[in-house]
Order: C-alpha cells, then sequence, then structure tokens
C-alpha cells in the first residue's frame, strides 16, 4: 500500500521517541529485578571485564546491571545518529536492535567510545558529514572487546593508551573497509559488518599475540532464567503484534495483508522493510520473529540469557532489514540438522547462537529457495564453531564473519547452478537516492539491483 510524503517522515520520526520508552523500560525492568546498590557494582563489573566471547553480563554482573548497560548503550547510539542527523529509516532499527542485544554480552558505556570517534575523524578527513557514516561507527563496535581486554588486562597508563587508539583505528579503517565487503557478498549476508571485523580480528590477534598479549575466549554464561524472559519476550513481541495490527492508523486486514505481502520479499540486502510495506508490517514482523527465534530456543532445551537475548534482540532489529519468518526458519532448520549428524549438540553455547546469528543468511533461503536456506544454516553450524579460535572471540558479530564466508563462496555456485527468476521488483523501486545501506556502498544504491554485482568492484 503506498505511502505520502508526510505519512513516511512520520513514520520514521516516531522510531526517535519509541526508542526512549523502549530504554525507560528497560531501566524500570531492571530496577523491578535488582537493587540499585547491585546495579551500581554491576556495572563496574561489566566495565572492567575483558569482553571476550562469551562474557554474558546476565552471569557476570546481574540482571539489573546488564539491562542498564543496555539501555544506556542504546541512549548513546540513539543520541548519536540524533546529532549526526542520519536519516531515519528501517536499518536503524537494526542498529539499535544490534547495540541493546550486544550490550548484554560485550558492549558496554566505556568500550564503545574510540570507534565512534575513529568513525568521526574518517568522514573529517573526507570532508564529509558523519551523517553518511554514524551507522557504520556504531557497529564498527563489534570489536569492541580489544579495547576493554587492552585496557584493563594489564592495568597501565600505557595500556589505557594503547587499547583506546587501537580502538579510534579501527573504527577509521572499516567504514572503507565495510563497504569492499558489502558488494563481494551480493547481498546475501545481512551481518556485512562482522565479516568486515572478521577480517581485521584475523590480522590484529597474530599481531596482539606477537607482541606478548594473550587474548583468549571467554565462558561466562547464566542459566535458570527461561521462565523470567519467555514471559518478558512473550510481552513485548505480543505487544509489537498488537500494536501493529490496531495502532499504526490501518486497518487491522490491511496491516496482516501488508505483513503477508511482505514474506514474499527475498530479504536480499539492501531491504528496507519500513520503507516498503510501512510500519504495521514490520511491527507484526518483528513480534512474529522474536516470538520465532524464542521459541526456537525453547525448543532445543537452550538457555535465555545475555547472549541468546542478544541473538533474538539482533533478529527483531533486521526484521525491519531483510528477515522474516518465511527466510529465518529454514536456516534455522538447517542449525538442527547439523546438530543431528555432527558431533556437537545444539544446547552448547556456541550452537545456540548460531541457530539465532546464522539468520545472517536468510537472503539466501529467500532468493534461492528454503533447501538452499538449510544448506546454507548447515554449513554455517559447522563453520562458526571454527571462526571463533582464530579471532579469539575478539570480534562479537563471530556469525557475521562466518556468514560472510559461506555468502561469498555459496552465492557465485548457486548462480551458476540454479539460476532462479529474476524478480520483477528492482532495489531501485524501494530506495530514495539519499539513503543508505550498511555501510555506504561505493555503487549507488539505486543501480544495486536484484542481480548479480559486478565481480570486479569498481574503483
Amino acid at each position: 500500500m503506498p505511502h505520502s510524503h508526510h505519512e513516511g517522515k512520520m513514520r520514521f520520526e516516531l522510531i526517535f521517541p519509541a526508542t526512549l520508552v523502549y530504554c525507560a523500560l528497560l531501566a524500570a525492568l531492571a530496577f523491578l529485578l535488582d537493587t540499585p546498590a547491585n546495579i551500581w557494582n554491576g556495572l563496574g563489573r561489566i566495565i572492567f571485564e575483558g569482553d571476550t566471547l562469551i562474557t554474558d553480563y546476565i552471569q557476570l554482573a546481574g540482571v539489573g546491571a546488564a539491562l542498564v548497560n543496555s539501555s544506556l548503550v542504546v541512549l548513546i547510539s540513539l543520541f548519536v545518529l540524533h546529532l549526526a542527523k542520519d536519516p531515519l529509516n528501517g536499518f536503524t532499527l537494526v542498529v539499535l536492535g544490534l547495540m541493546s542485544g550486544f550490550s548484554l554480552f560485550g558492549k558496554n558505556i566505556f568500550n564503545i567510545w574510540p570507534f565512534l570517534l575513529g568513525a568521526f575523524l574518517y568522514a573529517r578527513l573526507r570532508r564529509e558529514s558523519f551523517e553518511k557514516y554514524a551507522n557504520v561507527a556504531l557497529m564498527s563496535t563489534s570489536l569492541s572487546p580489544v579495547v576493554s581486554f587492552l585496557c584493563f588486562d594489564e592495568p597501565s597508563p600505557w595500556a589505557m593508551a594503547a587499547g583506546l587508539g587501537l580502538g579510534v583505528f579501527i573504527g577509521f579503517i572499516l567504514p572503507a573497509l565495510s563497504a569492499y565487503t558489502f558488494k563481494i557478498q551480493n547481498g546475501m549476508n545481512l551481518y556485512n559488518m562482522g565479516f568486515a571485523c572478521g577480517l581485521v580480528a584475523m590480522i590484529l590477534v597474530p599481531v596482539l599475540i606477537s607482541l606478548g598479549h594473550d587474548p583468549t575466549t571467554a565462558r561466562h554464561w547464566a542459566t535458570g532464567y527461561n521462565g523470567l524472559f519467555a514471559l518478558i519476550l512473550g510481552i513485548f513481541c505480543g505487544g509489537l503484534i498488537i500494536g501493529g495490527l490496531f495502532f499504526c492508523r490501518r486497518p487491522a486486514w490491511a496491516a496482516w495483508a501488508g505483513y503477508r505481502y511482505l514474506l514474499g520479499s527475498t530479504g536480499r540486502a539492501p531491504s528496507d522493510f519500513l520503507r516498503t510495506y510501512g510500519a504495521a508490517p514490520t511491527l507484526i514482523n518483528m513480534g512474529v520473529n522474536g516470538l520465532v527465534a524464542t521459541g526456537y530456543i525453547l525448543l532445543i532445551g537452550g538457555d535465555l540469557n545475555g547472549p541468546t537475548l542478544g541473538g533474538i534482540l539482533t533478529i527483531m532489529g533486521f526484521s525491519a532489514y531483510g528477515k522474516h519468518a518465511r527466510n529465518i526458519i529454514p536456516i534455522m532448520l538447517g542449525v538442527v540438522l547439523g546438530g543431528l549428524v555432527m558431533e556437537w549438540n545444539l544446547t552448547d553455547c556456541s550452537s545456540q547462537l548460531a541457530g539465532l546469528f546464522g539468520t545472517t543468511l536468510a537472503p539466501i533461503s529467500g532468493y534461492f529457495g528454503a533447501p538452499f536456506g538449510i544448506l546454507a544454516g548447515f554449513l554455517h553450524s559447522c563453520l562458526v564453531l571454527h571462526t571463533g579460535g582464530p579471532v579469539a572471540g575478539i570480534n562479537l558479530y563471530n556469525n557475521g564473519f562466518s556468514g560472510g564466508i559461506i555468502a561469498t563462496v555459496l552465492y557465485p555456485l548457486l548462480m551458476a547452478l540454479v539460476r532462479r527468476r529474476r524478480p520483477v521488483l528492482q532495489d531501485e523501486d524501494y530506495f530514495e537516492s539519499f539513503e543508505h545501506d550498511e555501510p555506504v556502498v561505493p555503487i549507488s544504491a539505486k543501480h544495486v539491483h536484484e542481480e548479480e554485482l559486478p565481480d570486479t568492484p569498481e574503483e
């Protein structure tokens, strides 16, 4: 259903107040579940911990401190976007969902700042507006554990300077790198920044080890919260679905029809569902996907905690930008298949996360069909368990790194062998020229069609 320009502007502007309400609810929930003293002490533990994967802030510092950290990180992210005058769109929800989720296990109110400064300096060097790089800056905090590790592993003024300086450097180089990695994955891996950060980490970790540092993976994993978080997520997701059906100035039947139409999209990046289908179908999609992801963890006998909540919130964020039930469930089934035939269990910590974050490959499922989505999920479930070691847990988006490898390999093979029918609608029908994906793609968005991108990147 077409929307007027005024309606579209109103729809995007509501993201700001809605996110403020979300932050307030997170903080209120924190103080309902924990005492102010515990929250304060827990925030201190969160800041001074190494934060390598997997560091569950709920296990490390308590539910209250983890939720307050998440609330504050989202608040910081929102104001960075606001001050940068970044145009609000579906990808804004992706960034806010990512920041909220990962601030339950790795990002905190201390270790994200150097990356933001690095991207800001990159924009100044190129004499461009920071607006163009605000989203990339926030997502580059995928490598925030390296800042915490260097700053607090061996406390000294030199260590602090090295950690902060390295964070600024990484934030400075990632806009250019992620623009290139976006192209080579052909829109098939939604966590493009995870792939770019993984490549940086593959170089960075051996250098750190050679200098005498020893970043190692961690294992802080909370259990026993399934009942509490299932209830909270159920209410939250149910509220989003009800909001989409009845509170978006569209009849319920029209909102549901829009959602059903949304389910027919491939999800290939860039796919801004909020701009294309409107707020009502997008909210319904977020609620349904949140319930699907929560149900997946409960059905496999997993744990609802900081990392898995992070995965669920990430899926809900990307529900405005590529993911829907039809293209994520085949990926999850592929991971389940891997658990049945491989020598690891679905309830292993990394395997639970693979089932959630593996949905980065949802476009393969949407573009080539469910059987290939199952194949992608199966391959991802095996690969991601072995990509964390070389990067020593410092890349929080490790599933994005694994997904990028699989997307880069599978896409040309499937294009050669399957030859899927070209869709009628092109991305140029969805996007206005001022908008950009994550990150700003050197080829303008209006030229990124649902077809093969150039084999060799243009300079």
